[in-house]
């Protein structure tokens, strides 16, 4: 007779701890929900951007940014330029450059990006300077 009263004790004492079980764990699942959401609302920090737009870039260009000439937030998202070596010549100041416009989502995912000019690395830059 004790050992049906252990048996139902122990059932008993089983139920109770996977009662206390399920809290804790949809404790922890809820708490990671959150975590992702609110990682998926946060907006991405400037630096994240750059970093990205870069990757993204190179990653369709395949040609390395050598550097970000402009950066600006915009109401779509946000506003690139960014310098990148196309064709690598020796002399280096003789390697050709390219003005690459890049424009991201508010995510900072690339939506679109385009050539806006080529230039010879070691030439001065004659826009708006009253240049030859």
């Amino acid at each position: 007779m004790s050992n049906t009263n252990n048996t139902s004790e122990s059932q008993d004492s089983q139920q109770s701890s996977r009662r206390t079980r399920k809290p804790r764990q949809s404790q922890e699942s809820r708490q990671s929900q959150e975590s992702r959401q609110s990682q998926e609302s946060r907006k991405p920090r400037p630096m994240e951007v750059l970093r990205e737009a870069r990757a993204q870039l190179a990653e369709l260009t395949g040609m390395n940014a050598e550097s970000v000439s402009s950066f600006e937030q915009t109401e779509e998202g946000w506003a690139l330029e960014v310098e990148v070596l196309e064709l690598e010549r020796v002399p280096d100041t003789m390697s050709l450059m390219a003005s690459y416009q890049v424009e991201l989502d508010s995510e900072g995912q690339l939506t679109g990006y385009r050539r806006v000019r080529r230039y010879e690395r070691g030439r001065s830059d004659a826009r708006g300077s009253g240049g030859r």
